[in-house]
């Protein structure tokens, strides 16, 4: 059993957790908890490694040998060990390390999402977790914008990182992702009512930050401006809800 917080295996854990540069390097990220493991195995991740504490509920004991007989390691640490890895305030126990993998974008892309500046990895996460509700097909991740595997990003995404593809990428690529589609971007009180829009065609999605909203790079590719009307005193929605609605309007119509 590794008992100190100083051994390297933790020390390893931690960096992954706190630094997206030895996550890139490592090609590794961690998923912390019961649930969000068996997702992670579910959809047929192969772990690097799991550790685990052994108070491991039956349920996590299973997510440990199916980690053994998929080849990852697995090690036993004590609760103050697993403490100093964890990046949660409870935790239950498992964590797994997860090769980074760029999950195929399909052959008949329509529907694609671009979370631009969005530097809040809670709001990131979200929007992905409702990305993967809403039929989104693919999320591609500009410059500037939060690294899509930091571990809040992870757990507020509640599993979105397992069925989504989502491609970091410059904005040249992306641009040329976006030839043949028309690009839409919201921005509060401009353009016309989100509603009056049609999302019915090939598409890209453009939702900006929470500070400055969209980038330069974003508005120069003279995208169609929509926003959702509001009748309150309030200047601007929170980025995640305002990516919601404008996702579920293109589910709706597209008659999902």
């Amino acid at each position: 059993m590794i008992t100190s917080p100083q051994n390297p295996l933790i020390q390893r854990i931690r960096r992954l957790q706190d630094k997206p540069r030895a996550r890139r390097e490592a090609g590794l990220f961690i998923v912390e908890g019961v649930r969000l493991c068996e997702e992670a195995l579910s959809a047929g991740w192969i772990p690097h490694l799991a550790l685990y504490t052994e108070d491991l509920s039956a349920r996590g004991q299973v997510i440990v040998q199916q980690a053994e007989k998929m080849g990852g390691e697995t090690h036993i640490v004590s609760g103050s060990a697993f403490r100093a890895a964890s990046d949660t305030e409870s935790p239950q126990g498992i964590l797994l390390a997860l090769p980074i993998r760029n999950l195929s974008l399909p052959a008949d892309l329509d529907f694609i999402l671009i979370p631009d500046m969005v530097r809040d990895p809670g709001n990131l996460g979200t929007i992905l977790r409702t990305a993967v509700a809403a039929g989104v097909q693919a999320v591609l991740l500009p410059p500037k914008t939060a690294d899509p595997y930091a571990p809040k990003v992870v757990r507020s995404a509640m599993g979105g990182h397992f069925h989504l593809p989502i491609h970091p990428l410059s904005w040249k690529a992306i641009s040329k992702r976006l030839q043949d589609k028309q690009v839409y971007m919201a921005q509060a009180r401009s353009g016309i009512p989100y509603t009056q829009a049609d999302f019915r065609s090939p598409l890209a999605l453009i939702v900006g930050g929470e500070a400055r909203g969209a980038s330069e790079q974003a508005q120069n590719l003279n995208p169609i401006r929509v926003h959702i009307p509001m009748k309150g005193m309030s200047e601007s929605l929170n980025v995640a809800i305002s990516a919601a609605v404008l996702m579920f309007e293109v589910a709706r119509q597209r008659d999902w």
